[in-house]
């Protein structure tokens, strides 16, 4: 089994001024962002990574480069784990934007959306790229490998859809806020959502066991009656 930790970035000086950044360059981490991706850093430091995998925006990178600290891992980059690309609606504020009338297409039936602009992609291309990003990393890192991508609001969300076997159109339906962490575990038949939007929970779970000898091959099957949860 493959598990990939989902990092959001921590809290930007866009986020703060309620501004749809997008793949505007420059955007940082503001202040609590900073504490936020400080903290997230320390929770999960005993977690042993194969690989940190950021969008390449600087939100992202500061983010990870937070996890990588004491870590002996070099930062790779992907750009498509990068933000969705909202074309002309990117550096406007969400009090403008929730007045075009787009605004509910992306409510109510984000698969249909394509933001306007020569820039704009649609928010099924955005889910599209960041999943099969998500799986080439896999079985690039191979079965199992613990590694975390850093990555923005929508296309997190759009990776937890997915590997819940949610329709596009459902995705808005999952919150995931800055520096919070959602991990799915991918087996040779279906991912397992484990977390969604973790903010503050112990992560000792995500710490492999040791390896045994005959090691038993990990089953695709879910648990009847939901089993008994991580360790004690």
């Amino acid at each position: 089994m493959t598990t990939v930790i989902l990092l959001r970035h921590g809290r930007t000086t866009a986020n703060a001024g309620g501004i749809l950044a997008g793949w505007t360059p420059g955007v940082r981490l503001d202040d609590v962002g900073e504490r936020q991706v400080a903290a997230v850093g320390e929770r999960l430091a005993k977690v042993p990574l194969a690989a940190v995998v950021s969008s390449p925006l600087e939100r992202c990178v500061q983010t990870a480069t937070a996890v990588l600290d004491g870590r002996d891992l070099d930062l790779r980059t992907d750009d498509r784990l990068g933000e969705a690309r909202y074309g002309d609606w990117t550096g406007r504020t969400l009090k403008e934007l929730v007045k075009e009338p787009l605004w509910k297409v992306v409510q109510q039936h984000p698969s249909a959306a394509v933001f306007p602009g020569p820039e704009g992609e649609g928010l099924a291309q955005t889910q599209a790229r960041a999943v099969a990003a998500v799986r080439a990393w896999n079985a690039e890192l191979g079965p199992d490998a613990v590694w975390l991508a850093c990555s923005h609001g929508d296309v997190i969300k759009a990776i937890v859809a997915d590997a819940l076997g949610l329709h596009l159109d459902q995705f808005q339906r999952i919150v995931v806020d800055p520096a919070s962490i959602s991990v799915v575990t991918y087996t040779d038949t279906r991912p397992f959502v484990v977390r969604v939007n973790d903010t503050g929970g112990d992560v000792s779970a995500l710490i492999p066991p040791p390896r045994r000898r005959r090691k038993r091959k990990a089953s695709s099957d879910a648990v009847v009656g939901g089993g008994t949860g991580g360790p004690a």
